[in-house]
């Protein structure tokens, strides 16, 4: 009897156990999902935090903007009036040059080739 009392401690000393890490299991998935739900909130204050901070930058560069995007459609304004003079001004060689070579024809028949006729020929 005593060899089977033994073993019934025993049963109940493993059952006990399991039940202690299977609290200890479900008890760390619980604490788990609260620290992400946690970080999670964190997360979206930080993110609402910096999306203010920045919509309120933006506002005030875009009244700055407004001055700098005159300057800068004056500037390419006359980069283009500049660009379209110079055109203007070169086009007439620019077009001697293109026909000069479009008429420079080279009449030479490589000597390579000659010879593949020769032998193509016999």
């Amino acid at each position: 009897m005593n060899n089977s009392g033994g073993i019934k401690e025993l049963m109940n000393a493993e059952t006990q156990a399991s039940q202690i890490v299977s609290a200890a299991r479900s008890g760390r998935g619980t604490r788990l999902k609260a620290a992400k739900s946690e970080a999670q909130t964190s997360i979206d204050n930080y993110r609402s935090q910096k999306e203010v901070a920045f919509n309120e930058a933006s506002l005030n560069t875009n009244a700055g903007d407004d001055a700098s995007r005159s300057a800068l459609k004056a500037e390419t304004a006359r980069e283009m009036q500049s660009m379209e003079a110079k055109f203007n001004e070169n086009q007439g060689e620019a077009l001697k040059v293109l026909l000069a070579k479009c008429c420079d024809v080279n009449l030479d028949v490589p000597a390579a080739r000659v010879r593949s006729a020769q032998k193509a020929a016999m």
